[in-house]
């Protein structure tokens, strides 16, 4: 057994995975290795059209055999019918023991994912996250080779690396011509961005783009152009524009979760950052989107305007957006309809490849550039360490997302939390998986008071502006005591030495593992 630098115990080897242990979140060196891609030059004849009648005959003209590794991307959310369709069909024509590597796993019940794992169809996976029945299945053993769990910003690092090669990637597309332009801003099934699919477009050995809205050539704007594009085909539908549009997106009326996030509008309004030309990014979960909210009216209130939004995109970003409050929106995903929306119908709302937005080994990405980023989290320990995959229980609730990417590259990354949900504390002694480390958080904001990180690089200028102001400042240690008054000491977790996911950091190192708990 050997320890990264957070004192987690992790094995040496895994399988065939080697580990690299996290050392600090820019302690491990870009390689100066030249990208590895699996794509090839490709040649279409004037006249040849790549066109496929069905998805399985796709699927035997991508060449796709036993042990290959397939990409989706996470775009349609739990409004998704093209992944189950694909695997239906690659069932079908008997191909098993895939790899499978979406940018992350949908919530898919009917067909569930599961089904193709236990049939053999895939016996690999590599994602952000897994929950609902193929997270249970993965703790409780049910797969022999143990999940890779990647950041976003870590996915396309691991494809340029040669560490995750891509040999067919299925592209769903809102629209897309016969010749394989496509997009995902218009269509009956709009999505929005396809920035998560970018790095699969130009980089994977086959792409076959699936629409169900086949228009004139040529599709504009394309989100994807034509030379990336080996196949078409039209199924009749994508998705269910009413998940798809919908998803994580809500708005709270919860008045503890408004609490908190008033409270963090006013720790990002107090910074000496906050200024004229500020980034922010704040996400999709119901305190971030009042956070925003929150965040307009500060910026109002002090006639600051930003100088970009990032990342996940919703409704309540393009209405500052068409206000004035912000000059451009950097967007790799939209999280509602009306972001979707916003990139065809607004000038300086753009579509952005994931790796420009979170690859810590791109030349330079947004989140170097960001000032403030505000993120969720289902458990925080007195180090500042942040869980985001695992519940109370153990099982798997989350996906790694881009809070390690965001919390690693913004000035100020701050994390919204209640100190309890239900009788389970939130505020723990050790989480029990550890995704972002806690010296890349400035500030943990709850309902019972602010915690400062010491260790933080920003920490005495934060702290100097804090008080200046009214908001309650108290310890970490203090949240947690709070927290285990409230709830009692919680059992601890029991699992055995097996492990089932490798949880890697933005730099591909293992900052945690996830063992698989006893029944």
């Amino acid at each position: 057994m050997i320890k990264n630098s957070l004192g987690r115990e992790l094995p040496e080897r895994i399988g065939d995975y080697i580990v690299k242990p996290y050392m600090g979140p820019n302690a491990t060196p870009a390689s100066d290795t030249p990208v590895v891609t699996r794509r090839t030059s490709g040649h279409r004849i004037p006249g040849e059209s790549k066109m496929q009648p069905d998805l399985k005959s796709a699927i035997l003209a991508s060449g796709l055999k036993d042990g290959m590794t397939i990409s989706f991307h996470h775009s349609f959310r739990e409004g998704d019918k093209i992944i189950g369709q694909v695997l239906t069909a690659i069932r079908e024509l008997g191909i098993k023991g895939l790899r499978f590597a979406p940018s992350a796993v949908v919530n898919i019940k009917e067909p569930s994912i599961v089904d193709f794992v236990k049939d053999g169809t895939i016996d690999r996976i590599e994602a952000s996250g897994i929950r609902g029945q193929l997270g249970d299945h993965v703790l409780a053993g049910g797969m022999e080779n143990p999940v890779i769990l990647r950041t976003h910003g870590s996915r396309p690092r691991a494809i340029e690396a040669g560490e995750l090669q891509i040999d067919v990637a299925f592209i769903g597309a809102s629209a897309a011509d016969d010749y394989g332009n496509c997009t995902g801003q218009i269509g009956p099934n709009a999505c929005g961005s396809l920035g998560y699919s970018f790095i699969d477009a130009h980089n994977a050995g086959c792409v076959i783009v699936i629409t169900d809205y086949l228009v004139d050539y040529p599709c504009c704007p394309a989100s994807i152009n034509q030379q990336y594009v080996d196949y078409v085909v039209k199924i009749d539908q994508i998705g269910d524009p009413e998940k798809i549009g919908a998803g994580a997106a809500r708005l709270t009326k919860n008045p503890r979760d408004l609490m908190i996030a008033q409270r963090t509008a006013d720790v990002i309004a107090a910074s000496r950052l906050f200024k004229n030309g500020f980034s922010f990014q704040t996400g999709a979960g119901a305190i971030s989107i009042a956070t925003t909210k929150y965040l307009a009216d500060k910026m109002r209130e002090k006639d600051v305007k930003a100088s970009f939004a990032l990342g996940g995109i919703t409704a309540a970003i393009i209405e500052m957006y068409d206000e004035g409050l912000i000059r451009a929106v950097e967007c790799s995903q939209s999280f509602d309809s009306i972001a979707a929306k916003a990139i065809n119908d607004r000038p300086r709302v753009y579509e952005i490849d994931n790796a420009d937005y979170s690859n810590a080994y791109s030349k330079g990405g947004f989140l170097n550039r960001e000032t403030f980023g505000v993120l969720g989290a289902l458990e925080v320990d007195t180090d500042f360490n942040v869980n985001i995959l695992t519940g109370s229980s153990g099982e798997m609730m989350g996906g790694l997302g881009g809070g390690p990417d965001v919390a690693g590259g913004a000035d100020i990354s701050i994390v919204t939390i209640p100190i309890i949900r239900g009788r389970t504390p939130s505020i723990v002694k050790r989480v029990f998986t550890t995704c972002t480390p806690g010296e890349t958080v400035a500030a943990v904001v709850t309902e019972a008071g602010i915690a400062l990180n010491p260790k933080h690089k920003n920490y005495a200028e934060l702290k100097e502006d804090l008080e200046k102001t009214s908001l309650k400042l108290v310890t970490i240690e203090e949240l947690q005591k709070m927290a285990e008054k409230l709830t009692g000491v919680p059992k601890p977790i029991e699992t055995t030495d097996r492990v089932a996911c490798i949880v890697e950091y933005r730099d591909g190192t293992v900052i945690d593992v996830i063992r698989e708990v006893k029944k």
